[in-house]
């Protein structure tokens, strides 16, 4: 295997106008165009007839994340505006327990306008649905890379008998959903619905699987009727994603840690269909990648806690061990079973990028990704290195681009 390190992003760009990126979806979601690139040959047709592209009985796997409004504004008694961004949750660190809390919580947060906001809590009145006012502070902590610890607290204005609101209803009361920085504008009402994907069901994203954006219940039916198998499973896509390749080598590109949660049916289901499945999306393709290495560090260290079963960037590259999928996912099985877990709960760093050798992924339904971003290696590895055919293509055939853009299959 080639280590991808000292691969050059520069060779990885291409001409993208700001006219091609769609600022909005379309009106259906289904009716994006899709593109179908086979063993080197490039067709168009719209998404509704993805189906009949694909393999029956084949093994569909969808990421069921679900995008928080992570955004929050305070303003200063300046008039200073402050960005609190919420990336991942510190205390609790579990996104279930997290999105329960009342009173208090503390998460790894960016903060825009930070130069304004020397020292000192900061407070904002929000009116509940309830109709009561409650009042939201947030203090900074420690400083981490570019990110800080923020703790936040919140109380009624008066004293009542109503419970505290959870985290997730805060949130849903005062945040923002967090469209793209790429699409240069505000966030609308319609994109509460527009940037979730109709099977979001776990809250914990900063950011929408978007290749799952195209996919409609009429689509899923379809799939059904086609005899294909669909499983889901749960990566809560950072703000890392976005993260632009600053260095002139991959090697200098540190990819964000991911949190990931699979069923132990799905791995079972996995095993069924001999270690091989249909990803929707790249953050389906990164889960399902790691599982294959998680195996591994299963089948080393039994008595390895979830945590440290977290697939490091460099690992796929360096790993001496080349167990068959279908080994390693057993392997990953009776870990699960050891420790008597029916979801495995861990992280992933998995840099895929050309050189890189895919174990359970055959098909990858994605949409088109930015000039020189990790998805892009992420794709050309996949495609053997012809990525060009289809941004060629793509770009020649009026394409809409990035999160709210057409979708592609590709059957390397």
């Amino acid at each position: 295997m080639i280590n991808p390190k000292h691969i050059q992003i520069a060779d990885y760009n291409y001409p993208l106008p700001d006219e091609r990126i769609a600022k909005f979806p379309l009106a259906q979601r289904d009716q994006s165009k899709l593109l179908i690139y086979n063993q080197g040959s490039v067709l168009e047709d719209t998404f509704t007839s993805l189906p009949s592209y694909l393999p029956k009985g084949a093994l569909m796997v969808f990421n069921n994340t679900k995008v928080i409004q992570a955004r929050l504004h305070f303003r200063k008694k300046t008039g200073a505006l402050i960005e609190v961004f919420c990336l991942e949750p510190i205390s609790p660190t579990d996104y279930a327990l997290m999105f329960q809390q009342q009173g208090q919580c503390s998460w790894l947060c960016l903060v825009g306008n930070l130069k304004k906001w020397k020292e000192g809590p900061l407070h904002r009145t929000i009116q509940m649905p309830c109709g009561q006012n409650l009042v939201l502070s947030v203090s900074r902590g420690e400083n981490r890379g570019t990110s800080f610890r923020m703790d936040f607290t919140w109380e009624w204005v008066l004293n009542n008998d109503n419970p505290l609101p959870t985290w997730a209803e805060v949130l849903d009361a005062v945040g923002e959903l967090p469209i793209p920085p790429y699409l240069n504008r505000e966030t609308q009402e319609s994109d509460k619905k527009t940037y979730q994907t109709v099977y979001s069901k776990i809250k914990g994203s900063v950011a929408a699987p978007t290749a799952g954006l195209h996919f409609t219940e009429n689509v899923l039916k379809a799939l059904d009727e086609h005899s294909i198998e669909r499983e889901e499973l749960t990566l809560h896509v950072g703000a890392g994603t976005f993260k632009p390749v600053k260095s002139k080598e991959i090697e200098g590109h540190e990819m964000h840690t991911e949190h990931i949660a699979v069923n132990r049916t799905t791995i079972e289901k996995l095993i069924a269909h001999n270690g091989e499945a249909i990803a929707v999306g790249t953050t389906s393709v990164r889960t399902l990648e790691s599982l294959y290495y998680m195996g591994i560090l299963a089948a080393q260290n039994p008595n390895a806690s979830e945590e440290e079963l977290h697939v490091p960037q460099w690992m796929p590259y360096e790993c001496q061990e080349h167990p068959s999928t279908v080994e390693a996912l057993t392997s990953l099985l009776q870990y699960m079973d050891r420790h008597g877990l029916q979801v495995l709960h861990s992280s992933t760093q998995i840099i895929i990028a050309p050189g890189y050798t895919y174990h359970i992924v055959k098909r990858m339904v994605t949409n088109f990704h930015q000039p020189q971003s990790t998805l892009l290696l992420l794709v050309s590895a996949f495609v053997k290195g012809d990525w060009k055919t289809i941004y060629d293509y793509a770009l020649g055939h009026d394409f809409r681009f990035l999160s709210y853009g057409d979708s592609s299959l590709l059957i390397p």
